[in-house]
């Protein structure tokens, strides 16, 4: 509700401090609210992020300076009038910025303390709609509750809580009753048609209409609308695994590892100071790691702990709660500073700056075996951060979820994917919100 409205402020307070350009300035905000708005309301996103609006909100309020800088440019001799209205362009996209952070910070906020929980109902039961539902049900952040499911089969999402509030013809009336705002689509005993007649119906048009659809690991950024006839179909392309992105990013990989060796020497230095006055010799911890198309590698990492032997060292899946871990590896595995030698596997090229994180050959073959698509993170070169790690999944945590966070990254993969996901690794070290 506020973000047009604090949109509209920001695009029209150069008026405040320069009232000479007042025409360009309403045109400006004018077009550029037309472009942010898009001929709709607002709508917050499931997944809250600054970072992925950031590139299509900086690109049409570019479009919108461009627009008007170039209607004016030929009334004026002076080209100081352009400078002025695009110095005043640029403090304006800073303060757009600025409120989107703000608003999400207060959605976020709002989501998490419970005051924004849309009352959703789960049409499906199946193995897809049961992930959907323990995802909600731990994750406030994305603001759905979810109050049942309908489907036309008998039991509902596999260890799911979410009880069953009928058949799929029961919908309409489940959404009047129980004042459902968000309708969310998964998997389940449904025939199409059947489907896209319930929700179709009076009460539900009112509704949010979510859908996961069909074969929706292919759902990527990586698809082509196309048609046969009047049907329309979904040109699914390859994973950008090969091809000049990857030279891109092995490119920018090398420099900013390069770069980062260089500048962090003296705390390199002192760590392995630290470790060697804790510990005693062996500094530099090496471990087999599986990267990319199951090829092994040694991934380095300052010792944190000195293991009994060979094969506790590939067997064993946490030291968290290991006495043998002293001060100075516990604050380095907080910090992820022991992580940092991997700058050596990356200038190497074991190793990217982000990808999917290596694990060791004994839990590979047997996660591999245990959990769907696990062995398709290899596809790319395994990462010092990822996308599962800036979402919470490190340590002991959940391998379905990696593997899902893992192969998302992958199918998805951009150059901008690469730099919001150091971005927030960044802000993790940062606040050593780690092990």
């Amino acid at each position: 509700m506020v973000v047009g409205p604090l949109d509209a402020v920001s695009l029209l307070s150069p008026i405040v401090w320069h009232g000479a350009q007042v025409k360009a300035t309403v045109a400006m905000a004018a077009i550029a609210l037309y472009l942010l708005v898009g001929g709709r309301r607002y709508r917050a996103r499931l997944h809250l992020s600054v970072l992925d609006e950031l590139p299509a909100v900086l690109g049409k309020l570019l479009i919108a300076t461009a627009i008007v800088a170039t209607l004016i440019a030929p009334r004026y001799d002076s080209a100081d009038v352009v400078s002025t209205f695009l110095l005043n362009s640029a403090v304006v996209i800073g303060l757009v910025v600025l409120g989107r952070i703000t608003v999400t910070t207060v959605i976020r906020w709002s989501r998490a303390v419970g005051r924004t929980r849309h009352r959703t109902v789960v049409v499906g039961a199946g193995s897809v709609a049961a992930d959907l539902c323990r995802v909600l049900g731990a994750e406030p952040r994305y603001g759905l509750d979810v109050v049942g499911f309908v489907d036309d089969g008998g039991r509902g999402p596999a260890g799911s809580w979410v009880p069953r509030l009928g058949d799929v013809d029961d919908l309409e009336q489940v959404v009047r009753e129980q004042r459902i705002s968000v309708v969310l689509v998964a998997d389940g005993d449904i025939s199409e048609s059947h489907l896209v007649e319930a929700v179709r119906r009076p009460a539900c048009v009112s509704c949010d209409l979510l859908v996961v659809p069909r074969l929706h690991h292919f759902q990527t950024r990586t698809v082509l609308p196309d048609h046969i006839g009047s049907i329309p179909i979904m040109r699914v392309l390859a994973p950008p695994v090969n091809g000049p992105g990857r030279w891109i990013k092995r490119a920018f990989d090398i420099a900013v590892a390069a770069v980062t060796l260089v500048v962090l020497s003296p705390v390199l230095a002192l760590c392995a100071l630290a470790v060697r006055l804790e510990g005693g010799p062996g500094v530099i911890f090496r471990q087999p790691r599986v990267g990319r198309n199951g090829r092994t590698f040694d991934c380095l990492k300052f010792r944190s702990m000195r293991p009994v032997d060979d094969r506790e060292s590939a067997t064993q899946w946490s030291i968290a709660a290991d006495d043998r871990v002293g001060p100075v590896g516990r604050l380095l595995r907080r910090t992820s500073l022991d992580e940092l030698p991997q700058l050596w596997n990356i200038l190497r090229g074991d190793m990217s700056l982000v990808g999917p994180r290596p694990e060791r050959p004994h839990f590979v073959s047997r996660f591999s075996g245990e959990y769907d698509r696990y062995a398709y993170r290899h596809r790319v070169e395994v990462g010092l951060t990822g996308l599962a790690q800036v979402n919470g999944l490190r340590g002991d945590t959940s391998i379905f979820d990696r593997a899902r966070y893992d192969n998302y990254y992958i199918e998805n993969w951009s150059l901008w994917l690469d730099f919001k996901i150091m971005v927030r690794t960044f802000a993790e070290v940062l606040f050593a919100r780690g092990r």
